[in-house]
């Protein structure tokens, strides 16, 4: 079945990014010219995503008014003739059909899913999170929603990272499949050391069937005291088995300040308006370190 429906949960509150998050939405950070959220709404749009759920908070409506119209602008830049400015614009709001529901109160990653639920209906769909800005030639929305037409499975996005992350993130029980994929029958959200499986983890990225929703009205409030997507998963991996894709790409944590640097520079280096100068300039500045 085609996944035609993608969430994006963006409600979070940006604190390992203050002060630049008090007044503007960390999904609003600019990685070069373009907002954070832009860079993965269009990577929903090139996976074959029609419709997204956009999930904000309190403060947030500059998401909103980012993927809208502004005839006022559009007027100045035809006004002056700058055409290719007035059209790349204008593409922004024709990415994919995007509305918006408020989590009011921030319980969680698994309770921002379930604002989707109306959204969603009885249809698989991808969630997209929105600290997570992924950039490669191949979207990892799309390599994702290939892995879940294979199997019609849940997947989800994996890599491996260092001990002291997996700490941080969640670890995957799991046997290989063979071409970066792997079956997953276990997962635990944060944790210690003897607790881990793997050192894979989610990153970013996953495909579920919706019998989520009813999984997640069923679980208690997990760590932290917020209700954890990686619990419902768990349920999902250990009674069906879940899929883990080991994506190409490169991750960068847009809810931290060192990712944020990280996507900066590497698509400043790659972008080909900045990308000469740039490189001209981080060359004076390796020579002073």
């Amino acid at each position: 079945m085609k996944i035609k429906k993608a969430v994006i949960p963006a409600a979070g509150l940006g604190t390992r990014v203050l002060p630049a998050s008090k007044a503007m939405p960390k999904e609003m950070l600019s990685i070069v010219d373009k907002p954070a959220i832009q860079y993965i709404v269009e990577e929903a749009a090139k996976s074959g995503i029609e419709d997204i759920l956009i999930i904000t908070s309190r403060g947030k409506t500059t998401v909103e008014d980012h993927f809208d119209r502004s005839p006022e602008l559009e007027k100045r830049l035809l006004d002056a003739g700058k055409i290719d400015v007035y059209n790349q614009i204008v593409d922004i709001t024709k990415l994919a059909n995007i509305t918006y529901t408020r989590q009011h109160e921030v319980k969680g990653l698994g309770h921002a899913i379930l604002c989707a639920k109306a959204f969603v209906g009885d249809e698989p769909f991808a969630v997209l999170y929105g600290d997570d800005v992924i950039l490669g030639e191949n979207p990892v929305c799309k390599q994702l929603c290939d892995a879940y037409e294979k199997y019609g499975l849940g997947v989800v996005g994996i890599k491996e990272v260092t001990l002291e992350q997996i700490q941080k993130y969640s670890s995957m029980k799991l046997e290989a499949l063979g071409e970066k994929q792997y079956k997953i029958t276990d997962m635990i959200e944060k944790p210690r050391p003897e607790q881990v499986f793997s050192l894979f983890s989610i990153l970013g990225r996953c495909v579920l069937p919706p019998r989520i929703f009813s999984i997640l009205e069923s679980i208690p409030y997990g760590y932290g005291g917020e209700l954890q997507l990686t619990d419902a998963m768990k349920v999902l991996a250990q009674e069906e088995g879940m899929i883990g894709v080991d994506f190409d790409g490169r991750r960068y944590d847009m809810g931290s300040k060192l990712g944020i640097l990280e996507a900066i520079v590497e698509v400043g280096l790659s972008h080909p308006e900045t990308g000469e100068g740039f490189r001209k300039y981080l060359k004076t500045i390796v020579d002073q370190l």
